[in-house]
């Protein structure tokens, strides 16, 4: 069965090492939960009574390694992002100015996420679902990641993206979060696995920087193809030079290019199930404004065709706009991989 992990002894590592400057350490440093209405920010949980219990504590601290948990509000206006815990419930929170928010804090340094206006009971499922967005903040690694060839890997892909092109932001974000999410579904994920992560989307650089094209497709399974295709060379091509053996840079291309059809695979499947959840967590808002419903639909169906079950499992955990959850519950389950889809949208 697959779920996120308790990693073994040593499997998580602190980022303190010189070789492992060029990707900064975690930049989400405490999250802070603050009981009550959201005008009370001033008083944090730990003045009441606590707002998660030591097990669900521990849990998070499992779930999201080097966050403080529920931890003390600093003195002074540290550097932080405040969301409001009844506008995420309610999904009307602005997610977008979120985002904005803590890219500039990112850009920054080590800051906090206050998340106010909580109630005890759903405490500590409000703070899994808004860590698990914000999880691309953490940059945890593992020790197949935790080297300096892999700190390189995380330089090219940087250099390959203009974040100030909103598009391309967006991708570089989802980039980074289906990399956090693989290492949450599997904390022993291999090099390779966690490169194809990164560079899985890499096409869409040259394709859709500006511009979505995909909703136009005739045939949507073929376009998926091509994009793979066409990525796994673009991917070969950022990663020579970085210092991976010619076998890992070999497992890359081949997890690429093949990263839009399930399969039998390990790893394939592992990179499936990591870039499907980050599209309902991370992505699925801002899908359904940008190509709206009937598309939106079309792509939840795909999306869920490639999730192995156990994957699918954690798909309630996320927090989804009502529509899509809607689009989610409308599509059946399926209990074993299936065959390659000739999918149309």
């Amino acid at each position: 069965m697959i779920r996120p992990r308790q990693p073994s002894r040593g499997s998580w590592i602190e980022l303190d090492a010189p070789s492992l400057t060029e990707e900064r350490k975690l930049m989400l440093k405490r999250l802070i939960l603050i009981a009550g209405s959201s005008s009370s920010s001033d008083e944090p949980s730990a003045r009441g009574t606590p707002l998660l219990s030591p097990a669900d504590k521990a849990a998070l601290s499992r779930e999201f390694p080097g966050v403080e948990i529920d931890a003390p509000c600093p003195p002074g206006n540290a550097p932080h992002a405040a969301v409001d815990a009844r506008a995420w419930r309610a999904s009307q929170l602005d997610l977008w100015a979120l985002d904005t928010h803590l890219h500039a804090l990112d850009a920054r340094g080590l800051f906090d996420l206050r998340l106010q206006g909580l109630e005890r009971e759903g405490a500590a499922r409000t703070a899994y679902e808004v860590l698990t967005r914000c999880q691309r903040f953490l940059r945890r690694r593992n020790v197949a990641s935790a080297t300096a060839v892999f700190a390189r890997v995380l330089g090219r892909h940087r250099e390959l993206y203009d974040l100030d092109r909103p598009l391309v932001r967006a991708d570089y974000d989802h980039a980074i979060d289906v990399w956090q999410w693989m290492l949450r579904l599997d904390p022993r994920a291999s090099v390779a696995a966690q490169a194809a992560a990164l560079f899985h989307d890499v096409e869409r650089l040259v394709s859709e920087a500006n511009v979505r094209i995909e909703h136009r497709a005739a045939d949507y399974q073929a376009f998926k193809d091509e994009h793979a295709r066409r990525g796994a060379a673009l991917a070969g091509a950022a990663l020579a030079g970085v210092g991976l053996p010619p076998e890992v840079l070999d497992r890359v291309g081949a997890l690429v290019a093949s990263h839009e059809r399930p399969g039998d695979d390990a790893e394939l499947a592992l990179l499936n199930d990591a870039d499907a959840l980050s599209f309902f967590s991370l992505n699925s808002a801002g899908f359904l404004d940008y190509y709206g419903p009937e598309h939106t639909r079309a792509k939840v169906a795909y999306t869920l065709r490639r999730l192995r079950p156990e994957a699918r499992a954690l798909v309630p955990r996320v927090r989804c706009r009502p529509e899509v959850e809607a689009m989610i519950l409308g599509e059946p389950r399926r209990t074993s991989a299936p065959a390659p889809a000739e999918t149309q949208a």
